[in-house]
């Protein structure tokens, strides 16, 4: 009897063994660390107190959902989720928040602090700067009424930023499909994901920077997008005539720009996407990207399906877990450094002239 009950033990460990092996082999160590229960012991209502805070935003700021998802996407995009992003200038750290995509475009800084503070105040020392972006990604777009998923959790923040690489490796509106998918195939992600991510823009604002090259002499022709619907032309030359300022901000979405919906999708058929990245996922002949668009333009359902799953698929590109990385007391400044000397590199520093996309 003993000997068969060892024997058994010995083959049920065995099998563990194995199929721990095949989940790490699927999903890598440091992801299939994270999981959906991580602060259920240490910090039970988080979730609750990233939404409320976010809702309290809201009231003042309609676009903050379309922000702060967007900051989740270019911290993931870059060093991985590690809330690199987060962190200001210091003596050490040059802060990815002047890479050309991110200066005077990224916002909702404050209110990722104003999550950090309640976290701190009911849960001191437990939850990651860069679980927040993942938690608050999840919160604005369930607000704004897309769908809700499992937000996995565990992830660490990150010791520094990497100013080069978010001048590199972040999409740009101004690209082709082409490249925009080799820069989510460089993070893990692929064609659905790049058609999936860009229904973000469902939501949020743009600025005219990131679109006056379709209003006037688009890729040097003298002539404007001609994959730009006329009306929609006429109002942005006059919202954004070429000699003006390139810091006003329109609605990503005409129809309906503060909610969560597969609008995006069905703009891009009558040629009302806004940004150049936007319309080429349906008017690049012969592109990959054409019949996905075009199945969620028809199928909300499917669209939230798939989104939910690339927003977990993204959270998931190389998190620091374990002993790697901290947990920062204040998400701007890695943990020892004072505020106070981060705030003055900050302001000392050399303000960007270019203004990216606003979401």
């Amino acid at each position: 009897m003993a000997v068969t009950s060892s024997s058994s033990t010995t083959c049920d460990g065995l099998f563990i063994i194995s199929l721990l092996l095949i989940v790490s082999s699927l999903f890598g160590t440091s992801s299939a660390q994270l999981n959906a229960t991580f602060y259920s012991g240490t910090c039970p209502n988080v979730s609750a107190i990233v939404r409320s805070t976010i809702q309290q935003a809201l009231q003042s700021d309609p676009r903050i959902g379309a922000s702060l998802i967007r900051l989740h996407f270019h911290d993931c995009f870059v060093n991985g989720c590690d809330g690199s992003l987060l962190l200001d200038d210091s003596g050490s750290i040059q802060s990815e928040k002047n890479a050309v995509p991110n200066a005077n475009s990224t916002r909702g800084f404050n209110v990722v602090d104003d999550i950090k503070t309640a976290l701190e105040n009911a849960c001191p020392g437990i939850v990651s700067c860069s679980d927040i972006l993942a938690l608050a990604s999840e919160s604005s777009v369930s607000l704004a009424g897309g769908p809700t998923w499992t937000v996995l959790l565990g992830r660490r923040d990150g010791l520094t930023a990497n100013l080069s690489g978010a001048n590199s490796g972040l999409p740009s509106p101004f690209e082709g499909i082409t490249n925009i998918t080799a820069k989510f195939t460089a993070v893990g992600l692929n064609t659905t994901d790049v058609v999936v991510l860009s229904g973000a823009h469902t939501f949020g604002r743009a600025a005219c920077a990131t679109f006056r090259n379709r209003l006037f002499n688009f890729n040097g022709t003298g002539s404007p997008d001609p994959t730009l619907n006329s009306t929609l032309l006429s109002s942005l030359q006059q919202l954004c005539p070429q000699n003006g300022s390139g810091s006003v901000t329109t609605n990503l979405d005409l129809s309906t720009p503060d909610a969560f919906d597969n609008n995006y999708f069905t703009n891009l058929q009558s040629n009302n996407g806004l940004l150049q990245s936007d319309q080429e996922l349906l008017s690049d002949t012969g592109s990959p990207t054409i019949p996905i668009v075009t199945s969620f333009a028809s199928n909300q359902t499917q669209f939230f399906e798939a989104f939910a799953q690339s927003m977990i698929k993204m959270g998931n590109i190389s998190p620091l877990t374990g002993s790697s990385g901290e947990i920062r007391q204040d998400c701007k400044v890695v943990n020892g450094q004072s505020a106070t000397q981060a705030i003055e590199l900050r302001s000392g520093s050399a303000e960007k002239e270019v203004s990216l996309a606003e979401m």
